[in-house]
């Protein structure tokens, strides 16, 4: 019996690694699979959780108010001692580039286990953009023993990096397989926040879905985001944009200060993954630095402006199914200005192919696992 052991702690690492989670499980005969989270996001995790009917095996529970980078490194790396101790797992699987996977796997690294990178490779270059997440992806690609890469640019970023081509699968996003699965769940689920939402969202106009949180664009840069969503607005009467606000204050002071009190602004608090979803599914455009939602949202036919200067991401650059637009807001508004009133461009944009994979990444992982152990 092969023990896995699948560590994650933020919204985003929960959304992605839960179906591979429910997939493993799948293979009780061949592995046994448990779950520890670190909760350095604590309720948006849970959330996910519930979603997907996930019930961790090890919770070390560490969210902590204003908690930094030095505490939460060293708080994960001890409280898995003893989680690896205890388990004593083949493979520990890490996800992305968050804290809790750079720490998880130099834990992993010191208790022997074999270390599984799911999406490996991500590289933009520069180690302060974005900050801390490209050095937490680096220092992991070179502890991982396996590296899922999910598409052929993120394998050539390894390959480039001396990792043996035998060690890497290109395997798509996971991301895609909870994606497909949770738009079939959400049409027939009751759910609060989507009620609440179909009262909110005004019909007759053009949703823009608009997200942001990332440090990097903490002060100035937000303030700039906020100019060119008020001014997008008052320019534009026939879109309505809906902001689930982040609950980070470097975030929500700004965004209340500027775009409270504009009719066709709608600032509510941060959703669940099942209404974020459908909220997606209803935009027209969709305006956010997320990563997780420059992989989702081409599967949905959305076209996404990233409100970054650089991405680890350029398949959906390359292929045209996102532009950059920064901080800057001009750029932000005539890039928004286009696809409101040029209907080629904002079909061009919206039917092509998402790069990021078709939602069979999990069951490729499982196979390459079996096949290599």
């Amino acid at each position: 019996m092969i023990k896995n052991l699948i560590i994650f702690g933020t919204r985003p690492e929960a959304i992605k690694m839960a179906p591979l989670v429910n997939a493993f499980r799948t293979y009780s005969d061949e592995f046994e699979t448990r779950v520890c989270v670190t909760a350095q996001h604590r309720e948006m995790l849970d959330q996910v959780l519930d979603f997907f009917a996930i019930k961790p095996d090890f919770d070390l529970d560490l969210m902590k108010p204003n908690q930094n980078l030095y505490s939460l490194t060293s708080d994960i790396i001890l409280g898995l001692k003893s989680v690896l101790e205890e388990f004593k797992p083949d493979y520990v699987y890490v996800h992305g580039d968050t804290t809790t996977t750079m720490a998880a796997s130099i834990s992993a690294f010191y208790s022997g286990a074999k270390v599984c990178h799911i999406e490996a490779g991500l590289r933009t270059h520069n180690k302060y953009s974005p900050f801390p997440e490209e050095m937490n992806r680096q220092v992991t690609g070179r502890i991982a023993d396996f590296h899922f890469a999910p598409t052929t640019a993120s394998q050539h970023n390894l390959l480039a990096e001396n990792i043996s081509s035998e060690k890497i699968l290109v395997t798509g996003n996971t991301v895609i397989d909870a994606l497909l699965e949770s738009v079939v769940i959400v049409d027939k689920i009751e759910n609060e926040e989507i009620d609440f939402l179909l009262k909110v969202i005004d019909s007759s106009k053009k949703i823009i879905l608009v997200t942001g949180h990332r440090r990097e664009n903490h002060g100035q840069g937000f303030i700039n985001i906020c100019e060119a969503l008020k001014e997008i607005a008052l320019q534009h009467p026939e879109v309505q944009i809906i902001y689930p606000v982040h609950l980070n204050p470097n975030v929500k002071k700004p965004v209340y200060e500027i775009l409270s009190n504009i009719s066709n602004i709608q600032l509510i608090d941060p959703l669940s993954y099942p209404a974020f979803v459908w909220l997606m599914k209803e935009s027209y455009l969709i305006i956010t630095d997320s990563g997780g939602v420059q992989e989702e949202a081409p599967s949905l036919g959305k076209p996404v402006l990233v409100l970054r200067d650089t991405t680890e991401r350029p398949e959906a650059v390359e292929a045209g199914t996102v532009i950059l637009v920064g901080t800057n807001k001009e750029k932000i508004v005539s890039e928004t200005k286009k696809l409101l009133i040029n209907f080629k461009h904002y079909t061009d944009m919206s039917a092509l192919h998402n790069p990021y994979g078709d939602g069979s990444a999990c069951k490729r992982i499982i196979e390459f696992i079996r096949e290599n152990q």
